[in-house]
């Protein structure tokens, strides 16, 4: 007899396209059992009752919710005479994926009584196989739908290439896709977006974006598939170019973007992008609504703030009863230094989960507010059946670390393991180096690096030279900036930390070591930068020493008789907060324009008495300005909210919510 094909060539199996000859009569009785042919005149009544028979059997197993009940079909499958129909079996095995019921023994043995396979049976078990995580089995049972002579069909191939990438087999999804050029009529939108798909998975950009341009024919999927993609590797150009050329723009692929541009920390873009899809008439979900109260938390502006509320309710997303809405909102009202109405929030919502808590807990954090953020914590662990997670974690003992509570901390952390099943990361590890470090216990918190259960990473490192700034501890922070050079040779703000160690403990020569290291290795400092955002919405930025603006000589005026009112209560600039060997005219001169300083002279000029003065700051604020805001606040009788890149320090009559524990 002759055979003809090839081997597919996949991993260690050979699988054979040979062809067994099928006589007429056979292949009729196989269109009948499939429901295929329904002719009157050319099939005896019992064809239609069998018809019948095969609709009313694949309705049952729709309805089964247990084996129990579809053992019951089957029964009655083999009764009726149709356990040799190919299109019931399938549906029985699908039935018995979507339950969860394992493939052998009782699928594969349905399966394999079957006399005559189609492609769709043997695609049912390989898909079985596949779902359930036993991709050697899958692609075993691919060679044994080869070795008979079936031709696989499209839905074959998803399943397996879909296998590939959820297991990350990058080389067996390769073979696969050999295949389907091996074997003619594969190149459906169907297969193509799956093929994306594997290859996104697999880290494989640029396989991906290959299969998507040679695609004949693409979908919405296809185009958002490989846009979220580009989003989620941080290439947010070349997902904006994808998306400007797709010809019609649904609510996924601009919620792809919306939410890719947070992601990558651009907020500014994510409203423009927001926008945009408003004005095309495109009504957004719930997840792009939280993707734009997301984007207004980095923005960290009090001015987006009713926005972000009017949209939610606009688009039926109420956050008393929305859970993600409401805890994006408490995340968005705690970054734009307005934790009280972030508790309103919390306090509106008729459901609440771990994200919601979590939120919650680390806005109290970092406002300075600990001992409510642990009497959240512990609320929710003793009165709720609410599970604490990393991210909740991270909020209590960020608390603990910025409220020097290191006993509690220690507590916490203890528990998480033990109590919650939680297994510390290296995040988790960073709150406990940070807790430690700020607390002066720099040795304590060393041996915590040294024993630690997984890898140390930058973060880790980078907590413990941060304490070490703090305590002018220089011979711990040679250890930590030694490792951080190794791990983050290019992160400018470690070479920074080490000089302003150098520099606090009098070390010039240390300080000029590293700048020289600094110069060799061409790396560019941050400038720091504080921002304030007047009654109109207008955002006033100000830069070290830039009296550029407008109003600088009434700023300089302002601070000035400022510096004379806060001499009286005792105020005397912090040198040390200055990392150069100059004079000690030259350190007064260059604190009195730091960036803070420069933009909270412009909030008294140009507020009301009653008005809280709001600044943000990119970079952490220095030991000097700490001090000098605290007693403005006395002198002035104003609230001063400042956000640094770490935290919310809330200063009311010369006290800060920090407590100077910071």
């Amino acid at each position: 007899m002759a055979r003809h094909g090839a081997s597919s060539g996949i991993s260690s199996h050979r699988f054979s396209t040979s062809l067994n000859p099928i006589n007429i009569s056979l292949l009729s009785k196989q269109l009948i059992q499939l429901g295929r042919i329904n002719n009157p005149d050319t099939f005896p009544e019992t064809t239609r009752q069998k018809q019948l028979q095969a609709s009313s059997l694949t309705s049952k197993l729709d309805d089964c919710t247990c084996l129990h009940h579809i053992k019951q079909v089957h029964a009655h499958v083999i009764r009726q005479g149709h356990d040799q129909s190919c299109y019931i079996i399938t549906k029985l095995i699908r039935t018995l994926t979507n339950l969860g019921v394992p493939m052998d023994p009782y699928p594969r043995r349905a399966m394999e009584l079957v006399r005559f396979r189609n492609p769709f049976l043997w695609t049912a078990l390989i898909r079985g196989y596949a779902v359930q995580g036993n991709l050697s089995e899958a692609v075993s049972m691919y060679g044994c739908m080869r070795r008979e002579g079936t031709t696989p069909v499209s839905f074959t191939f998803s399943a397996l290439l879909k296998a590939c990438g959820s297991v990350g087999d990058l080389s067996l999804g390769r073979q696969f896709h050999a295949q389907t050029f091996r074997l003619s009529g594969f190149c459906s939108v169907y297969v193509g977006n799956t093929m994306i798909d594997l290859y996104v998975r697999c880290g494989s950009m640029e396989c991906a974006r290959k299969v998507f341009d040679e695609m004949t024919e693409r979908d919405v999927i296809s185009w958002t598939e490989i846009i979220a993609a580009y989003a989620k590797g941080g290439d947010m150009d070349s997902a904006a170019e994808l998306f400007e050329r797709l010809p019609r723009k649904d609510m996924v692929a601009w919620t792809a973007m919306v939410t890719g541009f947070v992601q990558n920390a651009k907020p500014q873009e994510a409203l423009e992008y927001f926008n945009r899809m408003e004005k095309s008439g495109i009504q957004p979900d719930e997840v792009t609504v939280a993707g734009f109260i997301s984007a207004c938390a980095q923005l960290g502006s009090s001015k987006y703030s009713d926005r972000a509320v009017e949209i939610a309710l606009k688009a039926g997303f109420s956050p008393s009863d929305h859970v993600v809405i409401g805890s994006a909102l408490i995340d968005m009202y705690s970054k734009c230094g307005n934790v009280e109405e972030a508790v309103k929030v919390f306090g509106s919502m008729n459901n609440k989960n771990v994200f919601s808590y979590s939120s919650m807990i680390l806005g109290l954090a970092m406002h300075g507010r600990a001992r409510e953020a642990l009497d959240l914590f512990h609320y929710m662990v003793t009165q709720t059946t609410i599970k604490p997670n990393t991210v909740t974690f991270v909020g209590v003992l960020t608390a603990c670390s910025h409220a020097g509570l290191v006993d509690q901390g220690r507590q916490i952390f203890a528990s998480m393991h033990q109590t919650f099943g939680v297994e510390p990361t290296r995040d988790l590890y960073t709150c406990m180096v940070d807790l430690l470090g700020r607390a002066g216990r720099l040795q304590e918190a060393l041996e915590v690096i040294k024993t630690m259960s997984v890898e140390p990473h930058g973060g880790v490192w980078g907590a413990l030279l941060g304490a070490c700034r703090i305590h002018k501890d220089p011979d711990v922070a040679e250890i930590a900036a030694e490792r951080l050079f190794e791990l983050e040779p290019d992160v400018i703000g470690n070479y920074i930390l080490l000089c302003n160690v150098y520099a606090s403990a009098g070390d010039w020569n240390g300080v000029l070591s590293v700048r020289k290291l600094i110069r060799e290795k061409g790396l560019k400092k941050t400038p720091a930068v504080s921002w304030v955002v007047d009654d109109k919405g207008q955002t006033h930025k100000f830069f070290p020493g830039n009296m550029n603006h407008p109003m600088s000589d009434k700023i300089q005026e302002t601070l000035e008789e400022l510096v004379q009112r806060l001499t009286v209560l005792g105020y005397q600039p912090d040198l040390s907060s200055v990392p150069y060997n100059s004079s000690d005219d030259e350190k007064r001169s260059i604190l009195i324009r730091h960036t803070e300083k420069l933009a909270l002279a412009f909030s008294l000029l140009t507020t009301s008495r009653d008005c809280t003065i709001k600044i943000m700051k990119n970079l952490r604020m220095c030991q000097d300005c700490h001090t000098f805001m605290r007693l403005a606040s006395e002198v002035t009788g104003r609230v001063i909210i400042m956000r640094d890149n770490m935290r919310f320090h809330h200063f009311r009559s010369g006290a800060c919510s920090c407590g100077d524990f910071w």
